[in-house]
């Protein structure tokens, strides 16, 4: 998919799923980040990729002890970027890694999670567009 055309699916299938130990790892030491709480984005100009962006998502253990309510989170923010990904899809021609964190300490509403991902992606579309 070419980041020119607009998006028309809304499907987050394999290929888009960040799953590389080493460029999480790159994420960590060298990425950029934004934040609206209770979300992070810490992202990463990579070279040429088949999609133009790969992305993760990531609830502490810390936080959340209970597997059930990390995963549960987790299926929220893929859901909420799922919904609105094309908002970086059509405003970029360069790759990018992301790696979306929760941050907040209790469970949160799938509206709240879908308005603070959109305000994360316009923070973002803002810096790059610098």
């Amino acid at each position: 998919m070419e980041a020119t055309r607009p998006i028309e699916n809304f499907s987050f299938g394999k290929k888009e799923k960040l799953k590389s130990k080493t460029l999480i790892g790159q994420l960590f030491s060298e990425g950029r980040n934004l934040s609206v709480f209770p979300l992070k984005l810490i992202y990463l100009k990579v070279d040429k990729q088949e999609v133009p962006i790969k992305a993760a998502v990531t609830v502490s253990k810390k936080n959340f002890k209970n597997a059930v309510h990390r995963n549960r989170i987790k299926r929220l923010l893929r859901e909420s970027y799922r919904l609105n990904k094309g908002m970086v899809f059509n405003n970029t021609q360069e790759n990018f890694a992301f790696l979306f964190l929760y941050l907040g300490k209790e469970m949160p509403a799938f509206k709240d999670v879908e308005s603070k991902m959109k305000l994360l992606l316009e923070k973002f579309n803002a810096r790059i567009h610098e």
